[in-house]
């Protein structure tokens, strides 16, 4: 006798499959990816700065916005070349830009060395979650803008009132993802490290602060973000001789492609931070994989 065979639909793929008599077809897991997830990310990347590109010509074209305030991406892209040979002519913007740079950088280190001891003393012992994270809370809901004044007041018009306020804005996302990362150790690890004798620091330094490392790192990639805005904000308020003192004075006099290109430099100075941070957490935490700005691999 022929076997008949048997054709059924599977839902997963969409499509008719054969099913010999007396067999059952095996299952068949197929997820679902919406179209826009199958857009290779270049040309995602190409398709919304077009988009964001045309919309700004078309606002600036149509006058929806003054053109005074508004200039259009072509004067924007000469005032980018301009500001470009400047620098690299060793011109008076080389200078803004280093000075900038030093400020963020010190901001930055001395937001992770406050930061990191902080978060061991609030994710280690009692005292800090109890006492010392209320307030470091409380300092965090307050306006920080508001106090760059007190900066300036105590440490003065020169680089250290910008780094201060740097490191000030960065120090608590550090303080968290450090804290966080420390309470993230396996319970069942802890238990083989007290059976074995571990002290308090080898525990620390061997097991709690290695498993924490995702976590402290995105901490540190969301400080490497506020220490740009704590140095640029104190060049505001408290003058310089940075990048924000240039746009400060170009936006007084309307100068406004000189201030989009001023601050598209900036951009890549805080995109160069913080992939820094990554490209450290990706030799750092190779057992980790995560998604955030593009980081799994996998895609």
């Amino acid at each position: 006798m022929n076997s008949i065979d048997t054709k059924t639909t599977s839902p997963a793929l969409g499509r008719p499959i054969t099913v010999e008599p007396g067999t059952f077809p095996e299952t068949i897991w197929n997820e679902q990816v919406a179209w826009i997830d199958r857009v290779p990310r270049v040309v995602a990347m190409a398709a919304l700065l077009f988009s964001v590109l045309f919309l700004w010509w078309a606002v600036h074209y149509f006058e929806v916005v003054s053109r005074i305030i508004l200039p259009s991406p072509a004067e924007v892209a000469r005032d980018i070349v301009v500001v470009g040979k400047n620098i690299l002519s060793s011109g008076y913007m080389l200078a803004a830009l280093w000075m900038t740079t030093k400020e963020v950088l010190w901001g930055f280190a001395f937001a992770i060395a406050i930061g990191f001891s902080l978060g061991v003393l609030v994710g280690e012992t009692s005292f800090g979650e109890r006492a010392v994270l209320p307030y470091l809370v409380a300092i965090d809901t307050m306006p920080k803008v508001a106090f760059a004044p007190l900066f300036l007041a105590w440490l003065g018009f020169g680089i250290a009132s910008k780094v201060a306020l740097a490191a000030f804005i960065a120090t608590f996302p550090i303080v968290v993802g450090t804290a966080a990362g420390l309470h993230a150790a396996d319970e069942n690890a802890r238990m083989l490290f007290r059976t074995l004798g571990a002290s308090r620091w080898q525990t620390l330094v061997r097991m709690k602060i290695p498993t924490g490392l995702p976590q402290i790192f995105t901490g540190l990639k969301i400080g490497a973000v506020g220490v740009m805005a704590g140095a640029i904000t104190a060049e505001f308020l408290g003058g310089g001789k940075g990048f924000g003192e240039l746009i400060r004075v170009a936006a007084s006099q309307l100068q406004t492609p000189r201030v989009f290109s001023l601050i598209l430099y900036l951009s890549v100075l805080g995109f160069l931070l913080f992939w820094t941070v990554i490209l450290i957490e990706r030799r750092l935490v190779f057992w980790h994989r995560s998604s955030v700005a593009g980081i799994d691999d996998r895609r």
